[in-house]
């Protein structure tokens, strides 16, 4: 039988007690690593894979755990045109003053209005990497820069979403300033490090060590170590190669100071690389480097490097979490990260801004003092009663939906609230200023109705879609689609558990139309009337090993059957509770709720009619 949600505490509690002593140990104790973030990082141009939210993701991680505090970030500065200056040369900085020269290394076309977009955020990142130098060397701590791995670029050209080399910039500004000891560039990401290759060819002082999957140029250098290993490659080849190899370098070359870019595109789960490296694999990678580190007494800094799609955050944090503690702790899945970082965020915000009609205080008039008083003024003027349009908007920007929509082409999307419809208040967010591309609908209000003895927040409509994307034989719509989703439910979903406690609701409540919305949402939800509950964990059971459209198609369809009468299941919409409080608890967790759900999936028992896994 399932576990019921109420039989986790006692973990949940363990889990608590662990994080208090760790608060105190911090407190007691420092941790001798230093992190180096600005909420700049964020900003990634359209059509670039990288997960513009990797390092908020990493840092709402190490917080919850209560191994940071994001008042101890250090935040850097752009690097310093003059510092730019020592590797790559004149022309170069002013070619990249002209759109197409960016839009050669970036592979995507930049407008002139992202031109200085794309240099500031990569000279930011540069400036991150030097801040992290500084750090390393005069606290002698680990210092981690939360972007960065520009490694592509060369001193004439950059290549590969990379436009300034920070990894080369920063270790030039240290030789200008007097620190001779030798530097080690230590490069796993799954490309090439032939930037920061061609850059130090000549230089005896500065070995540049990769693994990759193919060279991206001239491999020739008087101090580097470039090694190939093409594609498809595994733990043992990749883990063994760096045995054999990297110790010998640090034993010959005796490094002060290593800088590691610790990509993570090397990871089976990765969006757009070829290798086949595991989660414990990368860990047992990252934990060989920096006891290689240790071992000969060097200083430390790390950057990011690659990592293309948003679980690629997961591994850098096992990491870090590592190197905080010096324990494995694992890292939570998208959808629990998800609502850790909103809840952190929404914590910082002031409630003014969220009421706010204007964005900051003051004493001017609004329509909530002018309902009743001049005629035509709208009777709500309220999302929920409570937020602003201007607070709706900085919820979704700060928690960074505005910015995946923009990731996703869409580069300024609106958001628009109908706050008199009839069947509920309604929030749009358009593509663009022309409103022609609907991007998200969403039709909600308070209801104390929907559960006796509750106040809970009724979604009655929610509608995720991208309208540029198309169909394709690996992409089929599920029922109910006109355009493919946008791949955001969580990000919507953990919205509007804020907005709930925001409100100081009961939870959240809504009826699935599709079998596929239940089955996305299940995990974190349950059905009000256990008979429900039964039927749909015994429609996850059956389609098990069925991909999410056909399955859903077949419930659709009526190709799930009940074994003893033949009857098709039929799909009616039941309703689906996420409770906040003890009072929406109740009635979908514990015991009783659980021995309910036992007895109506008793004589219960479906099966695949002929077709239903195709």
């Amino acid at each position: 039988m399932e576990q019921g949600k109420g039989e986790r505490a006692p973990g949940g509690l363990r889990r608590a007690v662990r994080r208090q002593w760790r608060r105190l140990r911090y407190a007691a104790h420092p941790p001798a690593v230093r992190f180096i973030y600005d909420p700049a990082y964020e900003r990634n141009l359209t059509g670039v894979p990288l997960d513009p939210l990797r390092a908020d993701r990493i840092l709402a991680f190490l917080v919850d755990e209560r191994l940071i505090r994001r008042e101890e970030i250090s935040a850097p500065q752009p690097a310093a045109l003059k510092n730019v200056l020592l590797v790559h040369a004149p022309e170069y900085l002013e070619a990249l003053q002209r759109p197409e020269t960016l839009t050669r290394i970036l592979g995507l076309e930049v407008s002139e209005d992202e031109l200085d977009q794309v240099l500031d955020l990569q000279r930011l990142m540069a400036g991150g990497t030097i801040q992290a130098t500084r750090w390393a060397l005069a606290a002698r701590c680990a210092a981690i820069n939360l972007g960065g791995g520009f490694h592509h670029a060369g001193r004439r050209g950059g290549m590969g979403f990379c436009v300034f080399n920070d990894v080369a910039v920063a270790i030039a500004r240290l030789r200008q300033r007097g620190f001779s000891e030798r530097v080690l560039v230590v490069d796993l990401d799954l490309h090439d490090g032939n930037g920061t290759r061609e850059i130090f060819a000549a230089d005896q002082t500065v070995h540049t060590f990769s693994v990759h999957n193919e060279h991206w140029g001239d491999t020739a250098a008087v101090a580097s170590t470039s090694i190939a290993l093409g594609g498809g490659v595994g733990d043992e080849l990749y883990l063994g190669t760096l045995l054999k190899s990297l110790p010998g370098v640090f034993e010959s070359f005796r490094p002060g100071l290593v800088v590691y870019v610790a990509g993570c595109d090397v990871a089976e789960d990765d969006a757009i690389g070829n290798w086949k490296v595991t989660a414990d694999g990368i860990f047992a990678r990252d934990r060989f480097v920096v006891d290689l580190v240790r071992r000969h007494g060097a200083r430390l800094v790390v950057v990011l490097g690659g990592g293309y799609g948003d679980a690629s955050w997961r591994h850098h944090a096992r990491f870090l979490a590592w190197l905080l503690t010096g324990s494995a702790i694992e890292p939570p899945d998208n959808e629990e990260l998800t609502l850790m970082r909103f809840r952190q965020i929404k914590a910082t915000l002031d409630p003014v801004r969220l009421t706010s009609t204007s964005g900051h205080g003051g004493w001017e008039l609004t329509e909530d003092d002018l309902v009743g008083i001049l005629p035509g003024v709208p009777r709500h003027t309220r999302f929920l009663e409570y937020f602003s349009k201007v607070g709706i908007e900085l919820l979704l920007e700060r928690f960074g939906i505005l910015q995946q929509l923009r990731a996703r082409g869409f580069k300024a999307p609106v958001v628009h609230l109908e706050l008199e419809h009839p069947l509920g208040q309604t929030l749009k967010i358009f593509g663009g200023p022309d409103r022609r591309e609907l991007l998200v609908e969403l039709r909600v209000h308070r209801s104390a109705r929907a559960v006796i003895g509750c106040e809970v927040l009724e979604v009655e409509w929610l509608l995720l879609q991208n309208p540029r994307e198309p169909f394709s034989g690996s992409r089929a719509p599920l029922p109910g689609q006109q355009h493919p989703g946008l791949g955001m439910l969580r990000e919507i979903f953990g919205w509007l558990v804020v907005v709930s406690e925001t409100l100081a609701l009961d939870g959240i409540v809504f009826r699935p139309s599709h079998y596929h919305v239940a089955a996305l949402s299940h995990r974190y939800t349950r059905f009000l009337d256990p008979a429900a509950e039964a039927l749909m964990r015994a429609l996850e059971r059956v389609l098990a090993e069925v991909p999410l459209e056909p399955a859903s198609r077949a419930v659709e369809e009526g190709r799930v059957v009940r074994a003893t009468t033949g009857e098709p299941v039929r799909w009616e919409g039941w309703m689906l509770a996420l409770a906040a409080t003890d009072r929406l608890r109740v009635r979908t967790e514990g015991e009783t709720y659980e021995a309910a759900v036992s007895a109506a999936a008793t004589d219960l028992r479906l099966q695949p009619d002929d077709g239903a896994g195709t």
